[in-house]
């Protein structure tokens, strides 16, 4: 009956040494490999390797040695590292998660709420605008066709339709939108009616004169005139300055007429401090322009 002879297994600090053997081995293989010659190799490898441990005070028997060195030559000890793969990225991903993950995270959230906001401050504003504005556009044109005859309002109407139209084909609603509330403004500037005031209050101006750069022996008159509405109130007019260009939403302005108007307004001020003939024109509802009652080319100033 053959007998099971069963090898106990070495004792761990046995274990341990055998592995500190092989790990000296490696960081000393190219020390001992010079000290070595073939023949003889495993013999000296022990002889080195007890004087390293003897040097460290480190008792260490030969068969633990012997262990050490048939390790380093079976590789026993040694890790190969997996070869690259997709399964191996994938581990290093997840090993790594700590590492990487915050920023990952981060990144996500940057991009969800950079498209949130793209579509609730942009897309979505765009969206809405394409749908209504083309609607918006033709009914602001024709409540102002509605409410007037006159030749200069409808021509003035008819190109911000066209404009308004053009800009929505380029996609440019910000722009269309402005032409639309030019129209709407169009439409509350014709149902505007009022008469023109000459301006005759305690410390007020009610008239000025300018003299031109060009001509520094001309003078420019101007009366300073205002809207008054039939209720009394008095009106914020759009008047455009004939001396920088500029259209200014006012309350009072000077209405350039000839210097014998001036002079008549001047003196009836004179007589007794009141002007009795104050009243130098009428803005009818469903008209751009007033008619005025007195000379003027209706050129005006904002300030002065």
């Amino acid at each position: 009956m053959n007998q099971v002879v069963v090898k106990e297994k070495a004792p761990l600090d046995e274990l341990m040494l055998a592995m500190d053997v092989v790990d000296t081995l490696r960081h000393k293989e190219l020390m001992l490999a010079r000290e070595v010659e073939a023949d003889d190799r495993e013999q000296r490898l022990l002889e080195r390797l007890r004087e390293i441990y003897t040097g460290q005070g480190i008792a260490v028997s030969d068969d633990v040695l012997k262990q050490g060195v048939a390790a380093l030559q079976e590789e026993r000890f040694h890790y190969n590292a997996p070869a690259p793969s997709f399964s191996r990225s994938l581990a290093l991903l997840y090993v790594t998660r700590a590492r990487w993950g915050k920023w990952v995270t981060t990144g996500v959230a940057v991009v969800v709420i950079g498209l949130a906001a793209f579509q609730f401050g942009i897309r979505g504003p765009e969206l809405r605008a394409e749908a209504t504005l083309p609607g918006e556009l033709q009914s602001a044109y024709q409540t102002v066709v509605a409410e007037t005859q006159d030749p200069a309002a409808l021509s003035k109407a008819e190109q911000f339709l066209a404009d308004g139209k053009a800009q929505l084909d380029h996609r440019d609603f910000s722009q269309a939108g402005a032409t639309v509330g030019a129209l709407h403004a169009l439409d509350v500037r014709l149902r505007q009616q009022y008469e023109l005031k000459i301006v005759q209050r305690s410390g007020e101006r009610s008239g000025v004169y300018r003299v031109p750069d060009d001509n520094r022996r001309a003078r420019n008159y101007y009366l300073i005139v205002e809207a008054v509405a039939p209720s009394g109130e008095r009106l914020v007019v759009p008047i455009r300055s004939e001396e920088n260009g500029q259209t200014s939403p006012v309350r009072a302005w000077g209405l350039r007429v000839d210097e014998t108007t001036f002079n008549k307004v001047a003196a009836d001020k004179r007589d007794d401090g009141i002007i009795e003939q104050d009243v130098v024109g009428e803005k009818r509802r469903g008209v751009l322009e007033p008619e005025y009652s007195v000379a003027t080319t209706g050129a005006a100033i904002t300030k002065w």
